[in-house]
């Protein structure tokens, strides 16, 4: 198939990609990770920014690396201490499988050099492979996430599937520096062709755009709305924490304050919160309760030391930093 048939007529490939690099050279965003060549720490940054903000992980990719800066280290690692590195960044499936990759890529004795052959390590799917293949390689492969198929989609005028949208970005790709082109498509997405109003007057392709607009209106997801409750047990200045069920299916393992019933008791709330989980706002209250009947409760007595060192739920770290300023966010 010719690179450029899945295109519309009026797109040129070439002068798309020059535009886009210049742009690309003069206003990428000063990030960590950017201009890095290392596999290690291309593949931590990807896995970071698999549904988090940018802004998080810019901090949150300097802590993890000076903590574990290479592969052999990580893998070294116990994953609790793994886990709480992680900890407030959430979706803690991606902090496991970036532990169980680097205890592989250590085995196999060093990263493969592939995207075929990246995406057999575990939690690694297309885009993350070619994303590290292509920047820290050179591997002519296109990658795509949301703001890519934002870019294309409005650049070409109609809606794509999931493969048209893998093939138009494969036809667009500058194959002699498909790291720069491919971090360049999802600036331009992250920056200027926004979801909502895009910048389209400082759009560096809006000559070569089919819609220059918004386009059709995406159906806007409802946010759930839901309540939560804990007791906050303090004791010789530690507090009491429970461990997650290593069965639960959600954020398994890790350590969170213990429930409250409220519903029968008269009683307010020491101070409240609010807290975001993908689709789901929650309210939360948190009651400090130092009485005899909760000090039995199971669980462990850490000081807030020791609790920065433990895989907390990222609500467990955000009540207990109301305690104390200087605890890590």
């Amino acid at each position: 198939m010719s690179r450029t048939k899945s295109l519309a007529p009026s797109l040129d490939p070439p002068k798309f990609r020059n535009l886009l690099l210049r742009w690309y050279r003069r206003h990428q965003r000063k990030l960590p990770w950017r201009g890095q060549t290392d596999p290690y720490r291309i593949l931590v940054s990807e896995i970071m920014l698999q549904q988090t903000r940018v802004a998080v992980v810019e901090k949150r990719y300097k802590m993890f690396l000076r903590q574990f800066p290479n592969a052999r280290r990580l893998a070294r690692a116990r994953q609790q201490a793994v886990l709480a590195a992680w900890s407030g960044l959430g979706y803690y499936r991606r902090a496991r499988s970036l532990h169980a990759a680097a205890k592989l890529v250590i085995r196999r004795g060093g990263f493969p050099r592939s995207s075929v052959e990246l995406q057999a390590l575990p939690g690694v799917g297309r885009y993350t492979a070619n994303a590290v293949a292509s920047i820290a390689f050179g591997e002519p492969v296109p990658v795509v996430d949301g703001n890519v198929q934002r870019v294309l989609q409005r650049c070409l005028g109609r809606a794509l599937s999931p493969e048209q949208c893998w093939r138009s970005a494969e036809n667009l790709l500058d194959t002699r520096r498909p790291g720069d082109f491919n971090q360049a498509m999802m600036e331009l997405g992250a920056l200027v062709c926004l979801p909502g109003t895009p910048l389209c007057d400082k759009c560096p392709i809006a000559i070569l755009c089919a819609s220059r607009g918004a386009g059709p209106k995406r159906e806007r997801v409802t946010r759930r709305k839901a309540t939560l409750a804990y007791v906050l047990v303090r004791k010789n200045g530690s507090v009491l924490l429970q461990q997650r069920q290593t069965s639960s299916s959600l954020m398994p393992g890790m350590w969170e304050l213990p429930s409250f019933d409220a519903t029968d008791r008269k009683i307010a709330p020491t101070f409240k919160l609010r807290h975001s989980i993908t689709t789901t706002d929650y309210s939360v209250s948190v009651f400090v309760d130092n009485s005899s009947n909760h000090a039995r409760r199971p669980g462990r007595w850490v000081t807030l030391r020791t609790a920065q060192k433990l895989p907390l739920t990222g609500l467990a770290r955000k009540i207990l930093r109301r305690l104390d300023w200087s605890f890590t966010a």
